[in-house]
């Protein structure tokens, strides 16, 4: 896919519509990378369409896009229809749309400047047939870059959440994404801690491996409403690895702790 039209941004403060066919749009980021931003963006998705909503995920990791593998299509490739929309990808009820699926191969490393990034974005919400959503959720890159500014100036966000795990050095950036989307006016729905807690299978223990208590640090810090603790575990991990979506095929204690996020999140 080669990003061509010309662009007029907008501003965080007038943002344009780029998304009129979405009632709600979402964002997930995180402050750093590894803390699970995709799983969790993937797992409200699906979440949301369990409960009967016309949901689309638009990956906007452009760098580093994994929604194709926890979807299960990574080996799908984008197609248009006869208005010459791409066609999204559709699993579990979401409709699904990520540079990794434009690439020749899962491998293909894009080696472009930021601004050809950002116009292949507005590319996807523009010329994609995502069709009338509830929701459409953006699962951000890492940071406080382009591709975030980027979105709320081209995009009316109702709300971001953002991931972070217990670890200090994971908490200090997430900070640092909150203090930029206040100045930037985009509401922050709460905080998911991702990696909370680690359950020994054998004896039931439970082990803070990255610590604890930082994402209800930054929640009374920030004043700020945890939205969740999802606990580090083996079938989640093996879910991502197989396109398996944890909130729809794992088991009951697992789907119990996303389907508690996405309730506050619709409540909100």
């Amino acid at each position: 896919m080669t990003p061509k039209k010309s662009i007029t941004y907008g501003s965080t403060l007038n943002p344009n519509n780029r998304a009129p066919y979405a009632k709600k749009v979402i964002a997930i980021s995180s402050g750093k990378g590894g803390v699970g931003k995709s799983t969790v963006a993937a797992n409200i998705a699906v979440g949301l369409a369990q409960q009967g909503y016309q949901v689309g995920l638009l990956d906007a990791d452009i760098y580093g896009p994994s929604i194709p593998r926890l979807f299960g299509v990574e080996n799908e490739r984008i197609s248009w229809d006869e208005q010459n929309k791409m066609v999204p990808s559709e699993n579990f009820g979401v409709k699904v749309m990520s540079v990794g699926l434009t690439t020749p191969r899962n491998d293909t490393p894009l080696v472009w400047r930021s601004s050809v990034a950002i116009s292949a974005l507005i590319q996807f919400l523009e010329d994609v047939a995502w069709g009338e959503l509830d929701y459409l959720i953006i699962d951000m890159p890492p940071g406080t870059g382009d591709v975030q500014l980027t979105m709320a100036q081209e995009l009316t966000l109702n709300g971001v959440i953002l991931v972070t795990t217990p670890q200090k050095v994971a908490t200090d950036d997430v900070a640092r994404a909150i203090c930029m989307f206040q100045d930037i006016k985009v509401p922050i729905l709460g905080i998911v801690e991702n990696m909370s807690y680690f359950i020994a299978p054998d004896t039931r223990t439970r082990y803070d491996i990255f610590g604890s208590g930082g994402a209800q640090l930054l929640c009374d810090t920030y004043g700020l409403t945890l939205l969740g603790q999802i606990p580090l575990q083996r079938e989640i991990i093996e879910a991502c690895d197989e396109g398996k979506i944890a909130i729809a095929l794992s088991e009951e204690t697992i789907q119990k702790s996303y389907q508690k996020i996405v309730k506050k999140i619709v409540k909100q």
